[in-house]
C-alpha cells in the first residue's frame, strides 16, 4: 500500500473544474475550433470581447465570428499550428470590431494544437487564446513616435526647417495632412508676451503638406501672407488657453485657417487636433493636423501623442528663435561697433570689404589718423562668433584707438592689447557663468603706421597674415615681417618691421576668412598676390576682384580685406629747419616761421603759430642736449607745428598760480591748438600742436589733394633742410 501521506494526482473532478474555469471565469478570451477551422466553444470573455456573440456563432469561420480583423492572417496562422503542432504566442493583429468601428484595437493570440486520444496523428483542432493588448500597443507605439519625433524634429536652429520636420514627420505616419503657422513677430525673433495671446496677432504658414495633394515627396509651399484670427474659435481658443483641441467636424467650423471651405482640399477633413505651439509659457504659433474622410478619425490617444511631439517641435522653435535673435543682435552690434566709412586722409587712398559670414564674428578693421600727417591702418580677428566675439572686437578696437592717440609704436601697441586679452580673460574665469566659455579667448591684429613724409611703414602682427606690398611697377611682396604671437597668450614680445615704399605703393591687409577654406590647387595668398597686381586698377575694382577670386563662396567665417594706397606729402606742404642749441634761436625759429605761413597764404595763422613756436622751441633747448628739429606741415585742413629734441622727457599740462612766474607755455599752446601732444621717436621726442586751416583755405587744400596715381607716378622729394 501506498503512504497515504503522498498527494494522490487530480480526479476527473480537478479536469472538470479546470474545464468549467477556462469557459466561465477566465479573464481572457478562450475559442476552440475544429480540424476545419470551425468554432466549436468559446468561454464567456470571449463572448463578450468587443460584443462577440455567442449563440449564432457556433459551428461558423473566423470572419463571421470576429469581423473587422484580418481573419485571413489569423486562419493561416492557426493552420501553422494544426499542422505543425509548434504552438503561437503573442500573434498580434489589429482591427476595427463592429461595435467600435471608429476605434483601432490590437489582439494577442496565442494558438495551441488539440489531439485526442494520445495518438499526435489525431488531431481534432486547434485552441486560441485571445488578450486585448490595445493599451499596451498603443503606449509602446506612442514610445516609439515619440523617440522617432525627437530624432527627425529640431535638427537645426531654424525655425522654417523645423517646422518642414514635424509636418514631414506627422504625414503620413499620424495623419493626412498637416501646417505649421507662427505668428509673426516670432519669425522676427521676437515673441508675444506670456500668458493669453492678443486675438489680433497676425501668423504666417511656414510648412504644409498634404498627401492627396503633393504626393509622397510632399512639395512644400512658401510663406502665405498674413493669417488674421477672427475670435472666438477652437482655433483662437487653443492659442489663448495654450490647450490642444480635438476637431470631429472641421467642416463646419470656419474659424481654422485652411478649413471651412477655404481651400478645396480642405472639403475632405474627416478630424482635426489643433495644437498650439507653446514652450516656457510662451505661445508661438499652432499647428493643425488633419484626416480625411476615408481615414479613421482622431482619438484622445491621438491627440496625447500629436500634443506631446507638438511640445518638443515647441521647443525646438524656441531654441531656433532664440539663436536668430541672439545672432541678429551680434550682427547688429558688430555692424555698429565696425566704422560705417574710413576718414578722408593726405597720406593714403583706401577702400575696404567687409565680408559678413554665417555667423557674426569678431573681425574689424581701422583708419586712424596720427600727429605728423600719419595714418595707422588696423586689421583684427577675434576668435569664435556671436556677441562675445562681438563685444570683445568692439573692445579692442575702442583699446586701438586710445593707444593710437598716445602716438605709440606698433609693437608697443601689441604689447599693451595683449595685457588687455589677459586681463579680460582673468575676469571672465571669475565668473562661473562663463568659466568654461572659451570662444572669445584669443585674437589676432596687424597693426600698421604709414609716414607720408618720410615714406615709411612700420607695422607689427600678433598672429596675423602679413600684409602684401604691391609697388607701383606691379612686384608683389608679403611683408612677413614684424611677426608675433597672437594676442592673449601674454608674455611673449612683439617686434616691429620696417620699410620704405616708393609713392603709389599698395598695402593689403586681410584676415583669415578672406583666404581660408577655398580648395584651390594652388594658395590662396598667392592668388591674391596676383590679383592684386594691377596698379593701375581703382581700389574699389581691386577689392571686387580679390574677394571674387580668392574669398571662399561658402564661408563660415566672415573677412576683411582693407586696400590702401600710399601717397607722399609734396615739398611744398613741409619745411623742415634745424637749429642749434642757443636760447637766441628762438627769435629767427618764429622768423621762419611766419615766413612759410606768408608763402602759404597762412598769413591769419602766423601770430598763433609764431607763439606755439617759441614755446615749444624755447622748451626743447632748455632740456636737450643736441640740435632742435623745427618742421611745418600743411595737410588736408589743418596746420601741424613740430619740434623734435633728443630728449625722453615728456612736458606735462598745469595750470600755473597768480604768483607763479613760468610754467604757462604749454597751456597756451594747448589755448591756441585744435590738440596737441608728444610722441617718442628713435631719437628722443617730438612735441606738436595742430590748427585748423581757415575754412576757404582747408576747401582749396580739399579739392588739390593729389589723384591716386599710376605705376609712372614720380616719387616726390624728402622733407627739405
Amino acid at each position: 500500500m501506498g503512504d497515504p501521506t503522498e498527494p494522490r494526482p487530480p480526479g476527473r473532478e480537478w479536469s472538470d473544474a479546470l474545464l468549467e474555469a477556462l469557459f466561465t471565469e477566465s479573464p481572457t478570451g478562450l475559442y476552440l475550433f475544429d480540424k476545419d477551422l470551425r468554432l466549436i466553444r468559446m468561454n464567456s470573455a470571449a463572448r463578450g470581447w468587443r460584443g462577440v456573440a455567442v449563440d449564432d456563432h457556433t459551428g461558423r469561420r473566423l470572419g463571421e465570428v470576429v469581423p473587422g480583423f484580418d481573419t485571413e492572417a489569423i486562419e493561416a496562422m492557426l493552420r501553422r499550428v494544426l499542422d505543425t503542432g509548434k504552438p503561437a504566442i503573442d500573434f498580434e493583429q489589429r482591427g476595427f470590431p463592429p461595435t467600435d468601428p471608429t476605434r483601432e484595437y490590437v489582439a494577442s493570440i496565442s494558438a495551441f494544437r488539440l489531439q485526442g486520444g494520445g495518438d499526435s496523428a489525431d488531431r481534432i483542432g486547434v485552441a486560441a487564446e485571445v488578450t486585448d493588448v490595445t493599451g499596451q500597443f498603443r503606449a509602446r507605439n506612442r514610445v516609439l513616435l515619440l523617440n522617432e519625433a525627437s530624432e527627425r524634429v529640431g535638427r537645426t536652429l531654424d525655425m522654417t526647417g523645423t517646422a518642414e520636420e514635424f509636418v514631414e514627420f506627422v504625414v503620413p505616419a499620424l495623419a493626412d495632412a498637416a501646417t505649421v503657422d507662427l505668428f509673426d513677430c516670432v519669425l522676427r525673433g521676437g515673441e508675444p508676451s506670456a500668458g493669453p495671446v492678443e486675438s489680433h496677432l497676425p501668423l504666417r504658414r511656414v510648412a504644409r503638406r498634404d498627401v492627396e495633394r503633393t504626393g509622397a515627396d510632399g512639395d512644400r509651399d512658401g510663406p502665405i501672407p498674413l493669417i488674421s484670427l477672427d475670435p472666438p474659435t477652437p482655433y483662437t481658443q487653443s492659442v489663448v488657453d495654450h490647450r490642444p483641441r480635438l476637431i470631429q467636424q472641421p467642416g463646419i467650423d470656419p474659424g481654422v485657417p485652411g478649413t471651412g471651405g477655404s481651400d478645396p482640399a480642405d472639403e475632405e477633413s474627416g478630424s482635426l487636433l489643433v495644437l498650439p505651439l507653446v514652450t516656457r509659457g510662451v505661445a508661438l504659433g499652432v499647428a493643425v493636423v488633419r484626416r480625411n474622410n476615408h481615414s479613421y478619425p482622431f482619438d484622445e490617444d491621438d491627440l496625447a501623442i500629436a500634443a506631446e511631439v507638438a511640445g518638443r517641435m515647441a521647443l525646438s522653435l524656441d531654441n531656433a528663435r532664440r539663436y536668430e535673435r541672439e545672432h541678429a543682435t551680434a550682427r547688429t552690434l558688430q555692424r555698429g561697433l565696425l566704422p560705417p566709412a574710413l576718414p578722408p586722409v593726405s597720406a593714403v587712398e583706401t577702400a575696404h570689404r567687409y565680408l559678413p559670414g554665417h555667423d557674426a564674428g569678431g573681425d574689424w578693421f581701422d583708419l586712424l589718423t596720427l600727429s605728423g600727417g600719419r595714418v595707422a591702418l588696423v586689421v583684427g580677428d577675434v576668435e569664435g562668433h556671436g556677441l562675445a566675439a562681438a563685444t570683445t572686437m568692439g573692445q579692442l578696437r575702442t583699446a586701438v584707438s586710445t593707444l593710437a592717440a598716445m602716438d605709440l609704436q606698433p609693437d608697443e601697441v601689441l604689447s599693451r592689447l595683449d595685457d588687455l586679452m589677459a586681463r579680460m580673460a582673468e575676469e571672465r574665469t571669475r565668473l562661473a557663468a562663463d568659466a568654461a566659455s572659451d570662444q572669445h579667448s584669443g585674437a589676432s591684429c596687424v597693426y600698421l603706421v604709414y609716414d607720408p613724409v618720410s615714406r615709411l611703414c612700420t607695422f607689427a602682427r600678433a598672429g596675423h597674415p602679413p600684409p602684401v606690398l604691391v609697388r607701383p611697377d606691379g612686384h608683389t611682396q608679403v611683408l612677413d615681417g614684424g611677426a608675433g604671437p597672437p594676442l592673449g597668450l601674454g608674455g611673449l614680445p612683439f617686434e616691429a618691421a620696417e620699410t620704405e615704399l616708393p609713392e603709389g605703393s599698395l598695402l593689403a591687409l586681410y584676415t583669415n576668412g578672406l583666404i581660408e577654406g577655398r580648395r584651390v590647387s594652388d594658395d590662396a595668398l598667392g592668388r591674391l598676390q596676383r590679383v592684386l597686381a594691377h596698379p593701375g586698377r581703382s581700389l574699389a575694382d581691386s577689392c571686387d576682384e580679390a574677394v571674387a577670386a580668392v574669398r571662399p563662396r561658402r564661408a563660415d567665417d566672415d573677412a576683411v580685406l582693407l586696400l590702401a594706397r600710399t601717397r607722399s606729402l609734396m615739398s611744398d606742404s613741409v619745411a623742415t629747419w634745424t637749429l642749434p642749441l642757443d636760447p637766441a634761436i628762438v627769435s629767427t625759429a618764429r622768423t621762419l616761421a611766419g615766413r612759410q605761413l606768408a608763402s602759404w597764404g597762412l598769413d591769419d595763422l602766423a601770430f598763433t603759430t609764431e607763439l606755439m613756436v617759441s614755446e615749444l622751441v624755447t622748451n626743447a633747448i632748455r632740456y636737450s642736449t643736441g640740435t632742435v628739429v623745427l618742421r611745418l606741415i600743411r595737410d588736408g585742413d589743418s596746420l601741424l607745428c613740430e619740434v623734435f629734441d633728443n630728449s625722453t622727457t615728456a612736458p606735462h599740462l598745469r595750470r600755473s598760480r597768480d604768483s607763479d612766474e613760468g610754467g604757462r607755455g604749454l597751456l597756451l599752446v594747448a589755448q591756441c591748438s585744435r590738440r596737441w601732444g608728444t610722441r617718442l621717436t628713435a631719437t628722443g621726442k617730438a612735441i606738436w600742436a595742430e590748427q585748423a586751416l581757415p575754412a576757404p583755405v582747408a576747401a582749396e587744400r580739399l579739392s588739390q589733394r593729389p589723384a591716386d596715381p599710376g605705376p609712372s607716378a614720380s616719387q616726390a622729394p624728402g622733407p627739405s633742410a
